[in-house]
């Protein structure tokens, strides 16, 4: 045998030595090239496939070391008996998958309406960089010692200090736990409230909260949502111990409860004895109107625990979320001892401390308003010029994602069929129905729009234009 066809592509990700390589592994496994059967020359074989013959030499070398071929001196390559050898799964197919799927094993698209994630790019890099480099150079041995359980008090200050100017947030440094995310602070309230609670939350809702609660044994319920939040009367009708909610910007409905709603929500607590979770979800994106301040900040019965964080404005991998705990629940922590550690490390929580203190992250939230709300902008005008004979909007007043309501019979699961067809990844509001519930007959398609840039989300809407129209 002087020749091979053996497909090589130098433009790969994947190096022509390993290319050539599992061609080999695959013929021999699959029969085609059989026990004994000679193979070319490394000489020959590099001036085949236009290659060095080094490249072809580490091949060779490899298939020797795993037991495919074996080289006989003065004769030349030959393949190796392999027959009872158990091959597990096919390399080629397992090598191909993660080119379709990313690590959360979601299928990859050209153009991703996704639901968290920021703008591309919109990392402020040059300030972390400096900050990290100061916190590292100015500070002393304590840096790396075991940290405050509850989280450093200074962050907790500095977050103190920037829920009262922004959002209204009445709260001394003492009740703010700090915390890798919301689903750990969240597992960490569960523990501070008790056993056998019952929790309402709005449907649809935030998936993630509804199964931390689950997960911890809580009994769940759903309660009606209008154009202005939650149904307080059916809130009182379930007998819940804890309810849920996101008054700034519902996820996924988009809704900004009006102040009388909240009002009458902060009665049924004071009067049920109940608590008030306020996920302050995106709020300082806001599009139109003057921004209402924080459930927390109306609160007269020490009822309300405010949860905020700052994935969606710098960056999710930060991983740094704060929790505001009424009073008498942060002195039930405090009396039962041993409280869980901090998740978060003292140089993130340093570098997060100096960022809000020295005014880079009201600097980097302006810049962020501005790059979503040329976004926000651009869908608008396309759903008004463009879409408005086949749709409504909703959800346009803050946050970074709205809802497009289908009036031309088209239903959801086909919008979000003919889109991925075309490799667009697009949100049915199905998907985040919980407890078994379906959505309304309306066909109802969320749309995000942090992570795509102008370029990207001016063709995926011309796209989706053609598609649905």
């Amino acid at each position: 045998m002087n020749e091979l066809i053996i497909p090589v592509d130098a433009k790969a990700g994947t190096p022509l030595y390993q290319q050539i390589c599992e061609y080999f592994k695959q013929e021999i496994q699959e029969g085609r090239l059989t026990a004994g059967m000679r193979l070319p020359s490394s000489r020959a074989l590099a001036a085949s496939l236009s290659v060095s013959r080094s490249t072809v030499d580490l091949s060779y070398g490899q298939l020797v070391s795993e037991g495919y071929i074996e080289s006989i001196p003065c004769k030349g390559y030959y393949v190796c008996q392999i027959e009872g050898i158990y091959f597990p799964v096919q390399e080629k197919e397992r090598k191909a998958e993660p080119e379709k799927r990313d690590f959360q094993g979601k299928e990859r698209y050209r153009y991703d309406f996704a639901m968290n994630g920021i703008a591309p790019d919109s990392f402020p890099h040059n300030t972390w960089k400096k900050l990290s480099k100061q916190v590292l150079s100015h500070t002393g041995e304590e840096l790396f010692n075991l940290g405050n359980p509850y989280g450093e008090i200074s962050l907790r200050k500095a977050i103190a200090e920037y829920l009262y100017q922004a959002r209204g947030v009445h709260c001394t440094p003492e009740q703010i736990l700090v915390g890798a995310g919301n689903d750990y602070l969240l597992m960490l309230l569960c523990t501070i409230l008790g056993k056998n609670k019952k929790v309402a939350m709005e449907n649809p809702t935030y998936e993630s909260a509804w199964y931390d609660f689950r997960h911890m044994g809580y009994t769940m319920c759903t309660v009606g949502q209008d154009d202005q939040g939650i149904l307080v009367e059916d809130l009182e009708k379930t007998k819940a111990e804890v309810v849920y909610v996101m008054p700034s910007h519902q996820f996924p409905m988009g809704t900004v409860m009006p102040l009388k709603r909240r009002m009458e929500l902060l009665c049924w607590a004071s009067s049920s004895g109940s608590y008030i979770v306020e996920d302050d979800y995106d709020s300082e994106f806001r599009y139109r109107g003057k921004p209402i301040p924080a459930l927390q900040g109306f609160d007269q019965a020490d009822c309300v625990i405010y949860m905020g964080t700052f994935s969606k404005s710098i960056a999710p991998s930060i991983r740094i979320s704060y929790m505001v705990l009424p009073k008498r629940l942060m002195e039930r922590y405090q009396k039962a001892g041993h409280p869980f550690s901090v998740t978060v490390s003292k140089v993130d929580q340093k570098i997060v401390e100096l960022f809000l203190k020295d005014g880079h992250y009201e600097r980097h939230l302006n810049r962020m308003r501005s790059l979503y709300k040329s976004k926000h902008d651009r869908i608008l005008k396309w759903l008004k010029e463009d879409m408005g004979r086949v749709c409504t909007y909703s959800g346009e007043n803050a946050g970074i994602h709205l809802l497009i309501h289908f009036r031309n019979g088209l239903s959801e699961q086909e919008a979000v069929k003919r889109a991925k067809e075309v490799g667009i990844r697009v949100y049915g509001l199905s998907e985040f129905m919980v407890n078994g519930q379906v959505p309304p007959e309306e066909a109802t398609i969320l749309l995000g729009y942090a992570t795509l840039d102008e370029k990207d989300l001016q063709q995926a809407l011309q796209c989706l234009e053609e598609i649905w129209t």
